[in-house]
């Protein structure tokens, strides 16, 4: 029996809608949510993680804890705020209702972002970044718990770079990545998971600075990338056991929506966190006491096209 301190059925499955528009790998949307007599549960679906890009979870936990952090929102929003935990074992987010008080100033213009916000694989403009915003982004992720570490040195932004196309050529040399990427990649526009044509950005250039993943997209000419605008970023938090990498995806979805509410695009780079030795060889540029979680840009471009979510009835549990 559903007890009357619960979230009714109408604000649990609106708040979902607002989960689900959360960033995944591949656009793979690794996650489940429970109504449950005193709460709400956020599981990963194990029958969505990617074997060879996501062998042991790490990009669906992360995944599902920016999830967590919409939901969050929504229930905030709507009223009725949650405390959560990550349960041992870390594969289960739990929520909680935390009595009734008015959203505030900051999680109403966040909360507004959610539809707004998307990850851009197109090129960026060459306006730079203010400082000042940067600064307000190092806020947001200490605000979660996180720490964002912006490269503010070429040499630096050189040195991921290289990491980057270093993970990302090891990568494509195993036949299965590339089979998996591509079972996910250039699906049509109306495909419900995945990343369809229209969103999959060019094919990536060998002039780019920081190498993307080739989602089957178009050709380009680049005449060149700049390195100081837009802005490299690495995100992570302060631990590295399942449970906080839950929490790394809140961290990330806080930035990602604060950047949105900037103005300013974000771009995803996981593929130097993908693999182990390199993922310690960034640790070690950054001199950073644990591992980091992902590499993001930030800058200025148009809106590009979405990519689309799978319905709200098909991520609950009855």
């Amino acid at each position: 029996m559903i007890t009357t301190t619960t979230w009714s059925v109408a604000t649990f499955e609106a708040a979902v809608g607002d989960a689900v528009l959360a960033p995944s790998i591949h656009n793979t949307q690794p996650w489940r949510f429970r109504r449950t007599a005193d709460g709400i549960d956020v599981s990963v679906d194990e029958d969505r993680l990617l074997p060879m890009c996501d062998p042991d979870g790490r990009a669906a936990r992360v995944s599902c804890g920016a999830a967590v952090y919409n939901l969050r929102l929504a229930l905030a929003v709507a009223g009725a705020p949650a405390r959560w935990r990550v349960r041992p074992g870390g594969s289960v987010a739990r929520l909680v209702p935390a009595g009734s008080k008015p959203a505030t100033p900051t999680e109403r213009g966040l909360h507004r972002q959610i539809r707004r916000r998307h990850t851009n694989r197109s090129p960026f403009s060459e306006a730079g970044v203010e400082p000042a915003l940067m600064v307000q982004l190092v806020e947001a992720a200490a605000g979660e718990g996180g720490w964002l570490h912006v490269v503010d040195d070429e040499t630096t932004v050189w040195e991921i770079a290289a990491l980057t196309r270093r993970a990302d050529a090891q990568l494509n040399a195993d036949p299965a990545y590339v089979a998996e990427l591509r079972a996910w990649a250039s699906r049509t526009d109306d495909s419900v998971e995945g990343i369809g044509r229209s969103a999959s950005g060019a094919a990536p250039h060998e002039a780019e600075l920081m190498v993307r993943r080739d989602f089957g997209g178009p050709s380009r000419r680049l005449a060149r990338d700049t390195t100081v605008s837009p802005v490299l970023a690495v995100l992570g938090y302060q631990g590295e056991h399942r449970t906080h990498e839950f929490q790394a995806g809140m961290v990330l979805q806080r930035v990602l929506l604060r950047a949105a509410d900037l103005g300013l695009a974000t771009a995803i780079y996981s593929q130097p966190i993908e693999v182990p030795s390199i993922r310690e060889q960034l640790r070690l540029v950054l001199a950073r006491a644990y591992a980091p979680q992902l590499v993001l840009r930030f800058g200025y471009a148009p809106t590009t096209c979405y990519t689309n979510r799978r319905s709200v009835r098909d991520v609950i549990d009855r």
